[in-house]
Protein backbone atom coordinates (compact mmCIF):
# COMPACT_ATOMS: atom_id res chain seq x y z
CA UNK A 1 0.00 0.00 0.00
CA UNK A 2 2.73 2.49 0.92
CA UNK A 3 4.78 1.44 -2.55
CA UNK A 4 1.44 2.14 -4.16
CA UNK A 5 0.75 4.98 -2.87
CA UNK A 6 4.70 6.27 -3.31
CA UNK A 7 3.96 6.15 -7.51
CA UNK A 8 0.91 7.77 -7.51
CA UNK A 9 2.31 10.68 -4.87
CA UNK A 10 3.00 12.51 -8.14
CA UNK A 11 -0.75 13.08 -8.54
CA UNK A 12 -2.13 13.19 -5.71
CA UNK A 13 -0.63 15.96 -4.43
CA UNK A 14 -1.83 18.37 -7.16
CA UNK A 15 -5.81 16.93 -6.95
CA UNK A 16 -5.53 17.02 -3.02
CA UNK A 17 -4.11 20.79 -2.94
CA UNK A 18 -6.88 21.83 -5.69
CA UNK A 19 -9.39 20.21 -3.62
CA UNK A 20 -8.50 21.58 -0.32
CA UNK A 21 -8.39 24.94 -2.07
CA UNK A 22 -11.42 24.85 -3.41
CA UNK A 23 -12.70 23.39 0.22
CA UNK A 24 -11.63 27.13 1.56
CA UNK A 25 -12.68 29.07 -1.06
CA UNK A 26 -16.23 27.59 -0.52
CA UNK A 27 -16.11 28.36 3.18
CA UNK A 28 -14.78 31.89 1.88
CA UNK A 29 -17.82 31.93 -0.74
CA UNK A 30 -20.23 30.91 2.27
CA UNK A 31 -18.92 34.19 4.67
CA UNK A 32 -19.70 36.11 1.60
CA UNK A 33 -23.13 35.57 2.28
CA UNK A 34 -23.21 33.79 -1.87
CA UNK A 35 -23.78 30.10 -2.63
CA UNK A 36 -20.74 28.07 -3.10
CA UNK A 37 -22.24 25.55 -5.26
CA UNK A 38 -24.01 27.56 -7.41
CA UNK A 39 -20.69 29.59 -7.60
CA UNK A 40 -18.49 26.75 -8.66
CA UNK A 41 -21.41 25.15 -10.70
CA UNK A 42 -20.99 28.82 -12.71
CA UNK A 43 -16.92 28.61 -12.97
CA UNK A 44 -16.94 25.30 -14.42
CA UNK A 45 -20.20 25.13 -16.64
CA UNK A 46 -18.91 28.74 -18.17
CA UNK A 47 -15.05 27.49 -18.40
CA UNK A 48 -14.93 23.46 -19.35
CA UNK A 49 -18.48 22.64 -20.44
CA UNK A 50 -19.51 25.25 -22.80
CA UNK A 51 -18.18 26.00 -27.15
CA UNK A 52 -17.73 29.51 -25.81
CA UNK A 53 -15.75 28.37 -22.41
CA UNK A 54 -13.95 26.06 -24.15
CA UNK A 55 -12.45 28.48 -26.88
CA UNK A 56 -12.21 30.84 -23.79
CA UNK A 57 -10.14 28.09 -21.35
CA UNK A 58 -8.11 27.06 -24.17
CA UNK A 59 -6.63 31.06 -25.48
CA UNK A 60 -5.95 31.86 -22.08
CA UNK A 61 -4.37 28.15 -21.54
CA UNK A 62 -2.07 28.67 -24.30
CA UNK A 63 0.18 31.42 -22.63
CA UNK A 64 0.09 29.63 -19.26
CA UNK A 65 1.46 26.68 -20.80
CA UNK A 66 4.36 28.76 -22.27
CA UNK A 67 5.02 30.58 -18.54
CA UNK A 68 4.65 27.66 -16.85
CA UNK A 69 6.96 25.05 -18.82
CA UNK A 70 9.68 28.18 -18.16
CA UNK A 71 9.50 27.61 -14.36
CA UNK A 72 9.22 24.11 -14.79
CA UNK A 73 12.45 23.81 -17.15
CA UNK A 74 14.51 26.18 -15.21
CA UNK A 75 12.94 23.92 -11.57
CA UNK A 76 14.31 21.33 -13.32
CA UNK A 77 17.94 22.63 -13.49
CA UNK A 78 17.60 23.58 -9.55
CA UNK A 79 16.50 27.27 -10.51
CA UNK A 80 13.27 29.23 -9.72
CA UNK A 81 12.73 31.54 -12.12
CA UNK A 82 10.65 34.13 -10.72
CA UNK A 83 11.44 36.84 -13.97
CA UNK A 84 8.81 34.84 -16.17
CA UNK A 85 6.42 37.99 -15.88
CA UNK A 86 8.99 40.34 -17.39
CA UNK A 87 10.32 37.40 -20.33
CA UNK A 88 6.82 37.52 -21.11
CA UNK A 89 6.45 41.30 -21.46
CA UNK A 90 10.04 41.52 -23.12
CA UNK A 91 8.55 39.22 -25.79
CA UNK A 92 5.40 40.42 -25.94
CA UNK A 93 6.95 44.18 -26.62
CA UNK A 94 9.15 42.93 -29.16
CA UNK A 95 6.95 40.64 -31.26
CA UNK A 96 4.59 43.84 -31.25
CA UNK A 97 7.27 46.15 -32.04
CA UNK A 98 8.02 43.65 -35.09
CA UNK A 99 4.54 43.18 -36.35
CA UNK A 100 3.72 47.10 -36.91
CA UNK A 101 7.38 48.44 -38.19
CA UNK A 102 7.87 45.47 -40.98
CA UNK A 103 5.52 44.53 -43.84
CA UNK A 104 6.15 40.90 -44.68
CA UNK A 105 4.14 37.81 -45.80
CA UNK A 106 2.69 35.78 -43.24
CA UNK A 107 4.70 33.32 -43.78
CA UNK A 108 7.62 35.21 -42.96
CA UNK A 109 6.98 38.00 -40.33
CA UNK A 110 4.79 35.65 -37.92
CA UNK A 111 8.16 33.30 -37.41
CA UNK A 112 10.51 35.98 -37.56
CA UNK A 113 8.45 38.18 -34.26
CA UNK A 114 8.01 35.23 -32.99
CA UNK A 115 11.82 34.51 -32.87
CA UNK A 116 12.37 38.23 -31.54
CA UNK A 117 10.03 37.42 -29.05
CA UNK A 118 12.07 33.97 -27.80
CA UNK A 119 15.37 36.27 -28.28
CA UNK A 120 14.28 39.11 -26.07
CA UNK A 121 13.04 36.76 -23.33
CA UNK A 122 16.26 34.72 -23.54
CA UNK A 123 18.14 37.75 -22.98
CA UNK A 124 16.46 38.34 -19.85
CA UNK A 125 16.89 34.86 -18.85
CA UNK A 126 20.13 35.21 -19.52
CA UNK A 127 21.08 38.46 -17.69
CA UNK A 128 20.16 36.46 -14.39
CA UNK A 129 21.71 33.16 -15.04
CA UNK A 130 25.05 35.23 -15.96
CA UNK A 131 24.57 37.07 -12.38
CA UNK A 132 23.98 33.37 -10.47
CA UNK A 133 26.72 31.81 -11.98
CA UNK A 134 29.55 34.63 -12.38
CA UNK A 135 28.53 36.34 -9.67
CA UNK A 136 26.69 33.92 -7.26
CA UNK A 137 23.43 36.30 -7.13
CA UNK A 138 20.27 34.27 -6.36
CA UNK A 139 18.30 34.29 -9.51
CA UNK A 140 14.88 34.48 -7.41
CA UNK A 141 16.36 38.23 -6.38
CA UNK A 142 18.07 38.99 -9.85
CA UNK A 143 14.91 37.92 -11.46
CA UNK A 144 12.23 39.83 -9.44
CA UNK A 145 14.67 43.00 -9.83
CA UNK A 146 14.34 42.36 -13.41
CA UNK A 147 10.46 42.24 -13.44
CA UNK A 148 10.29 45.66 -12.12
CA UNK A 149 12.92 46.86 -15.03
CA UNK A 150 11.72 45.49 -17.95
CA UNK A 151 8.09 46.43 -16.62
CA UNK A 152 9.42 50.21 -16.63
CA UNK A 153 11.04 49.99 -19.98
CA UNK A 154 7.92 48.16 -21.33
CA UNK A 155 5.40 51.08 -19.86
CA UNK A 156 7.83 53.73 -21.32
CA UNK A 157 8.12 52.50 -25.31
CA UNK A 158 4.12 51.63 -25.25
CA UNK A 159 3.53 55.23 -23.71
CA UNK A 160 5.89 57.13 -25.53
CA UNK A 161 7.94 56.09 -28.88
CA UNK A 162 5.66 53.13 -29.95
CA UNK A 163 2.38 54.44 -28.44
CA UNK A 164 -0.44 53.99 -31.07
CA UNK A 165 -1.51 58.15 -31.18
CA UNK A 166 -5.05 57.54 -32.39
CA UNK A 167 -6.01 56.10 -28.61
CA UNK A 168 -5.95 57.73 -25.60
CA UNK A 169 -4.42 54.15 -23.82
CA UNK A 170 -1.00 53.37 -23.20
CA UNK A 171 -0.56 50.61 -25.85
CA UNK A 172 1.19 50.16 -29.09
CA UNK A 173 0.24 50.69 -32.45
CA UNK A 174 -1.47 47.64 -33.76
CA UNK A 175 0.51 44.81 -35.49
CA UNK A 176 -0.19 44.24 -39.46
CA UNK A 177 -2.79 41.99 -40.04
CA UNK A 178 0.07 40.14 -42.20
CA UNK A 179 1.10 39.15 -38.24
CA UNK A 180 -1.88 38.17 -37.05
CA UNK A 181 -1.33 34.07 -35.65
CA UNK A 182 -4.38 32.15 -37.33
CA UNK A 183 -7.09 30.87 -35.79
CA UNK A 184 -9.11 27.03 -35.65
CA UNK A 185 -12.94 27.62 -34.86
CA UNK A 186 -11.98 30.70 -33.32
CA UNK A 187 -9.07 28.97 -31.16
CA UNK A 188 -5.84 30.63 -31.78
CA UNK A 189 -3.22 28.03 -32.93
CA UNK A 190 -0.96 29.45 -30.02
CA UNK A 191 -2.49 26.41 -28.26
CA UNK A 192 -1.19 23.69 -30.43
CA UNK A 193 2.55 25.55 -30.41
CA UNK A 194 2.22 25.62 -27.05
CA UNK A 195 1.25 21.61 -26.56
CA UNK A 196 4.11 20.77 -28.90
CA UNK A 197 7.23 22.48 -27.08
CA UNK A 198 5.53 20.96 -24.12
CA UNK A 199 6.40 17.33 -25.26
CA UNK A 200 9.15 18.52 -26.86
CA UNK A 201 10.97 19.87 -23.89
CA UNK A 202 9.86 16.84 -22.15
CA UNK A 203 11.85 14.85 -24.66
CA UNK A 204 14.77 17.33 -24.60
CA UNK A 205 14.95 16.84 -20.73
CA UNK A 206 14.37 12.95 -20.88
CA UNK A 207 16.35 11.82 -23.99
CA UNK A 208 19.03 14.12 -24.89
CA UNK A 209 22.36 14.87 -23.44
CA UNK A 210 21.63 18.39 -22.50
CA UNK A 211 18.49 17.39 -20.93
CA UNK A 212 20.65 14.99 -18.95
CA UNK A 213 23.32 17.76 -17.78
CA UNK A 214 20.96 19.75 -16.60
CA UNK A 215 18.70 17.54 -14.76
CA UNK A 216 22.21 16.40 -12.88
CA UNK A 217 22.56 19.82 -12.10
CA UNK A 218 19.24 20.21 -10.51
CA UNK A 219 19.28 17.08 -8.66
CA UNK A 220 23.13 17.65 -7.44
CA UNK A 221 25.12 20.23 -8.40
CA UNK A 222 28.70 18.16 -7.20
CA UNK A 223 27.51 15.27 -9.11
CA UNK A 224 27.38 17.72 -12.30
CA UNK A 225 30.55 19.46 -11.33
CA UNK A 226 32.44 15.43 -10.78
CA UNK A 227 31.10 13.90 -14.00
CA UNK A 228 32.60 16.94 -15.86
CA UNK A 229 29.52 19.05 -16.43
CA UNK A 230 29.72 22.85 -16.83
CA UNK A 231 27.60 24.13 -13.61
CA UNK A 232 28.64 27.54 -15.03
CA UNK A 233 27.60 27.78 -18.73
CA UNK A 234 24.42 24.82 -17.56
CA UNK A 235 22.87 27.38 -15.72
CA UNK A 236 23.41 30.14 -17.93
CA UNK A 237 21.82 27.84 -20.49
CA UNK A 238 19.07 26.59 -18.40
CA UNK A 239 17.54 30.32 -17.78
CA UNK A 240 18.37 31.50 -21.16
CA UNK A 241 16.03 28.55 -23.07
CA UNK A 242 13.77 29.62 -19.30
CA UNK A 243 13.59 32.87 -20.37
CA UNK A 244 13.00 32.18 -24.41
CA UNK A 245 10.10 29.98 -23.16
CA UNK A 246 8.33 32.63 -21.41
CA UNK A 247 9.21 35.93 -24.18
CA UNK A 248 7.76 32.72 -26.66
CA UNK A 249 4.39 32.88 -24.45
CA UNK A 250 4.57 36.82 -24.71
CA UNK A 251 4.83 36.61 -28.60
CA UNK A 252 1.95 34.65 -28.67
CA UNK A 253 -0.12 36.61 -26.61
CA UNK A 254 0.61 39.63 -28.82
CA UNK A 255 -0.10 38.29 -32.03
CA UNK A 256 -2.67 35.86 -31.15
CA UNK A 257 -5.00 37.67 -29.28
CA UNK A 258 -3.97 41.02 -28.74
CA UNK A 259 -2.75 42.31 -31.82
CA UNK A 260 -0.77 45.03 -29.79
CA UNK A 261 1.29 45.15 -26.87
CA UNK A 262 -0.46 46.27 -23.39
CA UNK A 263 1.44 47.14 -20.26
CA UNK A 264 -0.96 46.04 -18.20
CA UNK A 265 -1.88 43.08 -20.14
CA UNK A 266 -2.31 39.45 -18.38
CA UNK A 267 -0.83 40.94 -15.46
CA UNK A 268 -0.47 37.41 -13.60
CA UNK A 269 0.68 35.41 -16.50
CA UNK A 270 3.75 34.78 -14.92
CA UNK A 271 3.08 34.15 -11.97
CA UNK A 272 0.10 31.91 -12.51
CA UNK A 273 3.01 30.18 -14.43
CA UNK A 274 5.00 29.67 -11.02
CA UNK A 275 1.46 28.04 -10.03
CA UNK A 276 1.33 25.57 -13.19
CA UNK A 277 4.81 24.68 -12.87
CA UNK A 278 4.65 23.62 -8.66
CA UNK A 279 1.31 21.90 -9.44
CA UNK A 280 2.79 19.87 -11.61
CA UNK A 281 5.87 19.18 -9.90
CA UNK A 282 7.69 20.91 -12.50
CA UNK A 283 6.93 17.99 -15.40
CA UNK A 284 6.95 19.65 -18.61
CA UNK A 285 3.50 17.48 -19.85
CA UNK A 286 2.03 18.35 -16.45
CA UNK A 287 2.06 21.76 -17.92
CA UNK A 288 -0.77 21.59 -20.27
CA UNK A 289 -3.56 20.36 -17.68
CA UNK A 290 -2.59 22.84 -15.11
CA UNK A 291 -2.76 25.30 -17.83
CA UNK A 292 -6.09 24.27 -18.86
CA UNK A 293 -7.45 23.95 -15.66
CA UNK A 294 -6.25 27.83 -14.61
CA UNK A 295 -6.90 29.21 -17.68
CA UNK A 296 -10.36 28.50 -17.19
CA UNK A 297 -10.86 29.63 -13.72
CA UNK A 298 -9.49 33.03 -15.02
CA UNK A 299 -11.79 32.85 -17.80
CA UNK A 300 -14.94 31.94 -15.95
CA UNK A 301 -14.62 33.94 -12.68
CA UNK A 302 -16.57 37.08 -14.39
CA UNK A 303 -19.26 34.67 -15.16
CA UNK A 304 -19.29 33.12 -11.47
CA UNK A 305 -19.21 37.00 -10.01
CA UNK A 306 -22.28 37.38 -12.31
CA UNK A 307 -24.18 34.42 -11.11
CA UNK A 308 -23.52 33.90 -7.68
CA UNK A 309 -22.58 37.49 -6.96
CA UNK A 310 -19.29 36.30 -5.06
CA UNK A 311 -16.34 39.02 -5.27
CA UNK A 312 -14.13 38.10 -8.44
CA UNK A 313 -10.91 38.64 -6.42
CA UNK A 314 -11.81 34.87 -4.74
CA UNK A 315 -10.42 33.05 -8.14
CA UNK A 316 -7.02 35.05 -7.33
CA UNK A 317 -7.24 33.39 -3.60
CA UNK A 318 -8.14 30.35 -4.66
CA UNK A 319 -4.97 29.78 -7.27
CA UNK A 320 -3.09 31.19 -4.65
CA UNK A 321 -4.61 28.36 -2.25
CA UNK A 322 -3.54 25.68 -4.65
CA UNK A 323 -0.12 27.25 -5.14
CA UNK A 324 0.97 27.17 -1.18
CA UNK A 325 -0.57 23.61 -1.18
CA UNK A 326 1.15 23.02 -3.93
CA UNK A 327 4.16 23.89 -2.48
CA UNK A 328 4.48 22.61 0.80
CA UNK A 329 5.59 19.20 -0.25
CA UNK A 330 7.86 20.73 -3.32
CA UNK A 331 9.81 22.46 -0.57
CA UNK A 332 10.06 19.42 2.00
CA UNK A 333 12.17 17.83 -1.71
CA UNK A 334 13.58 20.85 -2.09
CA UNK A 335 15.54 20.41 1.20
CA UNK A 336 15.86 16.78 0.99
CA UNK A 337 17.75 17.68 -2.20
CA UNK A 338 19.78 19.92 -0.40
CA UNK A 339 20.96 17.42 2.09
CA UNK A 340 21.34 14.75 -0.50
CA UNK A 341 23.80 17.11 -2.07
CA UNK A 342 25.92 16.88 0.75
CA UNK A 343 26.64 13.08 0.99
CA UNK A 344 29.37 11.67 -1.22
CA UNK A 345 29.24 10.79 -4.40
CA UNK A 346 31.40 8.03 -5.98
CA UNK A 347 32.81 8.25 -9.54
CA UNK A 348 31.26 4.84 -10.78
CA UNK A 349 27.61 6.13 -9.45
CA UNK A 350 27.89 9.07 -11.70
CA UNK A 351 29.62 7.05 -14.70
CA UNK A 352 26.46 4.46 -13.86
CA UNK A 353 23.90 7.39 -14.12
CA UNK A 354 25.36 8.70 -17.48
CA UNK A 355 25.54 5.40 -18.98
CA UNK A 356 21.89 5.02 -18.47
CA UNK A 357 20.70 8.04 -19.83
CA UNK A 358 23.24 7.49 -22.75
CA UNK A 359 21.23 4.12 -23.38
Amino acid sequence: MVSFLKRIQGLLVPVISILIALMIGAILIKLQGADPILAYQSLFKNGFLTGAGIRGTLELAAPLIFTGLAVAFALRAGLFNIGAQGQVYAGGLMAAWFGFTFHLPSIIEIPAALLVAIFFGALSGAVAGALKAYRGVHEVISTIMLNSVIAAITTYLARGPWVNKSLQLIQTKVINKSAYLPKIDGVTIGIFIAIALAFFVNWLLRRTTTGFKLETLGQNRHAAWYSGISVKSSTVLAMVVSGGIAGFGGGIVTLGVAHFFDPSFSPNLGFDGITIALLGRAAPLATIPGAILIGGIRYASSAMQFDSGVNQDIVTLITALILFFATVPFITNIFKGRKKDKSAITKSEVAAQSSEVKA
